[in-house]
């Protein structure tokens, strides 16, 4: 017995210290020298301060929560209480055919047409009525900042144009040009419009 148990000790030693150190270590570095970016978090920064991640949506509300009419909005969120909490991921788990979720997308959609000023008869998008499955897409589709984009150009004392021109400057084409769909990351468009100013 003993002779089969040393070998299997130093056999396990050298996969703990192969599986629990070299290889984290290994992925670690290369990550830090070949995607510094995204192993920092994908933050981005303005006037040298963090303001948010590429890769996390982040609401555009007053402190009351009410969304504030000179930033484009994300889609909803059902991370943690309030939405948009990074540390609670996930999505409400209400069934397509859940009378609750009927419910509450029937006033996401009322309220959308309210806020962006649009008749009853334009069809809304339906990333800006249902949350992701993490709550924390930070994207919106193309037709859904669009629809915004008059709201927003109201807001800032700025042409439709010029904002119109603003989306289109920072859509993401689908993957491999054909998976997914166009979208805009939310935060970058609203901190373009913050370069800009009210009335650039």
């Amino acid at each position: 017995m003993r002779r089969q148990l040393a070998p299997a000790l130093r056999v396990t030693v050298a996969l703990l210290v192969l599986t629990c150190g070299l290889y984290p270590l290994a992925v670690w570095a290369v990550g830090r020298v070949a995607f510094r970016h995204g192993t920092d978090g994908s933050f981005v920064r303005a006037a040298g301060k963090v303001v948010g991640s590429s890769l996390i949506g982040q609401g555009f509300a007053d402190k009351d929560g009410n969304p504030l009419p000179r930033y484009f909005q994300p889609r909803p969120s059902a991370a943690g209480n309030d939405g948009y909490d990074p540390t609670s991921s996930g999505a409400s788990n209400l069934g397509p055919s859940n009378p609750k979720l009927l419910a509450a997308v029937h006033r996401r959609i009322d309220a959308y047409r309210s806020f962006n000023g649009l008749s009853a008869d334009v069809a809304v998008p339906v990333d800006a009525v249902t949350a992701s499955g993490s709550g924390l897409d930070p994207d919106i589709s193309v037709a859904n900042a669009m629809d915004q984009v008059a709201r927003v150009a109201r807001a800032r004392g700025l042409s439709p144009d010029r904002v119109r021109s603003l989306v289109r400057g920072r859509i993401s084409e689908r993957v491999w040009g054909f998976l997914g769909e166009r979208t805009v990351n939310v935060l970058d468009l609203n901190l373009a419009l913050d370069r800009l100013g009210p009335s650039g």
